[in-house]
């Protein structure tokens, strides 16, 4: 069933597909790319599975989030076998009303001071 925009502002994601959209917002990238940049995007402190990843891509590809690139870097420079995916309109809507979301919570947190650096919970 593909997403629209009137929905994703009411379907939280789930967090893999939040950091691959993360991603994808930089540049278009290959699988092994996203999982790259989700490592490094969370200092280290997410590792995404191939599993986790293609899965995700399967159901995001479906609903309408992403899409596979045309574009590809020079042939010479790259393996002919890749895929490339990036955002679409669409996804580009659905990771910035999740980011909206997650920054509401965040600074509820911060006014409870449940964030280091922030107050009594530090």
């Amino acid at each position: 069933m593909k997403t629209t925009s009137n929905q994703i502002s009411k379907i939280p994601m789930t967090p893999a597909v939040f950091q691959i959209l993360l991603a994808l917002s930089e540049q278009e990238m290959h699988g092994y790319g996203i999982m790259k940049a989700v490592h490094q995007n969370s200092n280290g402190q997410v590792h995404m599975g191939p599993g986790t990843l293609y899965g995700s891509i399967k159901r995001m590809l479906a609903d309408g989030l992403i899409e596979e690139s045309g574009e590809r870097p020079d042939p010479g420079l790259d393996d002919e076998r890749r895929r490339y995916y990036r955002l679409t309109d669409l996804g580009r809507k659905a990771v910035s009303a999740e980011a909206a979301r997650m920054d509401i919570l965040v600074r509820k947190a911060q006014s409870l001071h449940l964030i280091p650096g922030t107050g009594r919970g530090s």
